[in-house]
């Protein structure tokens, strides 16, 4: 791809063959085909669901398991470790628990991760490239069990990071929260954007517009779509039983990017670098529960260290 204008330092390593799912482990449709025909063909694609008590069990037993991958995925983070090596800890972690990766060929997607290193702003695939110190990497993981999925990601620093980094890495993390904050029943999903936005450009940032969080459950991706940006056009407000992620992306420099051509790994259009992190939420009668909370055995982020 000698012809590729790169826009930061960062360059594809050799991707290694996807990993196998022993056949007792319950997939989802597109696991063989690479086409999620039951989520492209489904009404929840016009339609926001609303799941009963029943439903929202098995959905937060899918959070819980990533969760428990998304942990034993931080441990794993260091300088010298590649993210194909990552892809292997996830994989295993899955299977140990029964569950099948869900990014493991949707739409053809080679492995069961999305690892995003300093300016990939999301679906960046695992591959032999070693971490460096001083690299931000996003891991995002997401469980399919029972029938349901379970999808979260954070953005972990890799041994020494620049302060200009680290506060990218915060401010992602607290805008996130700052929405969450916000959800219960009434709230339109578009003033989610607002909140996000004002966080983030008072630190200097800005935020992606090209990806947006998403109705989840029985189904990967449907309504309702989540946008992180201001004065966005998303339509709806909240309801009791509704299951959704937000999962802003956050950039140093301008808020454009491009795509690689693997064409899945999405990065700024200035090379400099992006951080991003996502929770499940359900809501309830009064507020909301977030699916894919921390749990008091999760590996520290960067400020939790200090």
């Amino acid at each position: 791809m000698p012809n590729f204008n790169w826009t930061g330092p960062l360059r594809p390593a050799r991707i290694g063959p996807p990993r196998t799912v022993p056949n007792y482990i319950h997939r989802p449709d597109y696991a063989d085909t690479g086409y999620p025909e039951s989520e492209i063909e489904s009404k929840q694609q016009r339609a926001i669901a609303i799941h009963s008590a029943a439903e929202i069990k098995g959905i937060r037993h899918a959070c819980l398991v990533g969760r428990q991958v998304l942990d034993a995925a931080h441990a794993a983070v260091g300088p010298g470790v590649t993210t194909d090596e990552i892809d292997r800890v996830v994989h295993d972690a899955f299977i140990e628990a029964g569950a099948y990766p869900s990014t493991l060929n949707y739409y053809n997607f080679p492995k069961s991760v999305c690892t995003s290193i300093n300016e990939v702003v999301c679906h960046g695939i695992p591959d032999q490239r070693e971490l460096e110190d001083g690299d931000i990497v996003n891991v995002d993981v997401t469980a399919f069990i029972g029938g349901y999925h379970g999808d979260l990601n954070e953005t972990f620093c890799v041994g020494n990071v620049d302060e200009s980094s680290k506060q990218l890495v915060k401010t992602t993390h607290d805008a996130l929260m700052k929405a969450i904050e916000m959800c219960k029943p009434g709230v339109r999903f578009r003033d989610l954007g607002d909140t996000i936005s004002k966080h983030v450009q008072q630190a200097g940032f800005s935020v992606v517009k090209t990806y947006c969080g998403h109705g989840i459950g029985d189904l990967f991706h449907c309504a309702p779509n989540i946008p992180h940006y201001a004065h966005n056009k998303a339509v709806g407000i909240m309801k009791e039983g509704q299951v959704f992620t937000i999962e802003p992306m956050v950039n140093q420099g301008t808020w454009r990017d491009l795509m690689w051509p693997d064409g899945w790994t999405s990065v700024t259009a200035d090379g400099k670098r992006s951080a991003q992190f996502e929770h499940q939420i359900v809501i309830t009668a009064t507020s909301c529960e977030v699916l894919t909370a921390r749990l008091p055995t999760s590996p520290p982020l960067w400020w939790e260290q200090q």
